[in-house]
């Protein structure tokens, strides 16, 4: 038996109750209901969806508010949910082109098809804490923006709608740039293989880019966003380009056998980024851009930012470039950007240990002894610290 163990049950019961207490807070204060996590949080609510690997933005919201707002812990709650589903089936491949736009902007070109749209975003606000905020009733009764860049940005996020159909037609930005031959193409490999599924299949290397993909788009947000600041940083050879960020809503069909046809089964949000990268060209080929791929569900820019310049600094070995940074390391990203496993494997470290710890404090007592004769040996010693021997008393 672990002794380590014996006689906690009533401890981790009591422990149950004390982080329900906790997460309550104090009764006095109204309780967050799931649409006030949901329409009030909706990056947090973002995050959770993304990394979770499950597009379900009630479950998401509920999955923050039992874990207390901490975003890693939800993600744990909403993926462990995640595997006791079942799978139904496989839906249609999302053509983000026919996306229903809520944001596109460009750092690439200043006048694109459709226009600059920079719907509801922090890049021009300024970073000072708005104290009307805490008066719950005077910000219910804010009065909008006199003159906001989209109209819809007036409305609470309940209310906003995209733009209209009729608004025209928003064509990809590096599709543009591939019409003239000026990017690497982004064609489904011959035969068209079926895509690798990193829910079903374990990650083995050398990975291909859907599997590297995959694990991408369900990593942790803070450690790609490292990742990727360190390529632009000198620990990585690219200096992309934002060609074009994308969010909004668009419609997801599945093929039912029995009508023999794709039908509309819902409705999501995603945000899309595709990052243009210079490439020097091989004996093979001549200069072009290259591209780094990022997709998140929900409203997560700054994560699929993240993703495309790690995509990027991942494909670096297979356009004949210098791999020597860690963000091209294909197994030290791609094995440590899952924040469940981290989370767990740092968080194990808090459980009993009492007896390996023990075997270790015995081991090293041990040394220690035996390192304090090797370095005092006896012969070494002085005779003053020698004991005298025994006198043995003599008969008479």
């Amino acid at each position: 038996m672990y002794v380590a163990v014996k006689g906690g049950e009533r401890a981790i019961l009591n422990s149950y109750r004390t982080l329900a207490q906790y997460r309550r807070g104090d009764p006095a204060v109204p309780e967050l209901t799931l649409a006030q996590i949901r329409e009030q949080m909706p990056l947090a609510v973002s995050r959770v969806m993304a990394e979770g690997a499950l597009y379900d933005p009630h479950l998401a919201a509920l999955a923050l508010k039992q874990a207390a707002g901490d975003a890693i812990e939800a993600v744990f709650l909403l993926r462990a949910y995640r595997t006791t589903l079942p799978r139904l089936g496989y839906t249609q491949p999302v053509d983000t082109g026919r996306m229903q736009l809520r944001r596109r902007i460009s750092s690439t070109f200043k006048d694109v098809p459709g226009g600059q749209v920079l719907g509801p975003t922090y890049d021009y606000t300024q970073r000072l804490l708005d104290f009307s905020l805490e008066d719950d009733a005077q910000a219910a009764d804010r009065p909008a923006p006199a003159e906001p860049a989209h109209a819809a940005e007036a409305a609470p996020r309940g209310a906003y709608e995209p733009l209209p159909a009729d608004a025209g037609a928003m064509p990809r930005v590096t599709d543009l740039l591939q019409r003239d031959a000026l990017i690497d193409p982004d064609a489904p490999p011959p035969g068209d293989p079926e895509p690798f599924d990193l829910t079903r299949q374990p990650l083995a290397f050398p990975a291909a880019r859907p599997a590297r993909l995959q694990n991408l788009a369900r990593a942790d947000e803070g450690f790609l966003l490292s990742m990727g600041y360190s390529t632009q940083r000198g620990y990585g050879n690219t200096h992309p380009f934002a060609a074009e960020i994308r969010y909004g809503s668009l419609e997801v069909e599945m093929v039912i056998e029995e009508l023999d046809a794709p039908v509309v089964i819902g409705e999501i949000e995603l945000t899309e980024c595709q990052m243009v990268s210079q490439f020097a060209g091989t004996a093979q080929e001549g200069p072009k851009f290259t591209r780094g791929y990022g997709l998140a569900f929900g409203y997560g820019e700054r994560k699929a930012m993240s993703m495309a310049l790690v995509d990027r600094a991942l494909r670096a070995a297979e356009l004949g470039e210098a791999a020597d940074a860690p963000a091209n390391d294909h197994e030290f990203v791609l094995y440590h950007s899952d924040n469940v496993e981290a989370s767990g494997f740092v968080q194990h470290l808090k459980l009993p240990h009492y007896v390996d710890f023990q075997a270790n404090l015995e081991l090293l007592r041990r040394l220690r002894a035996e390192h304090g004769r090797a370095a005092h040996p006896a012969s070494d010693a002085d005779p003053a610290d020698v004991p005298a021997p025994r006198q043995e008393a003599q008969p008479s």
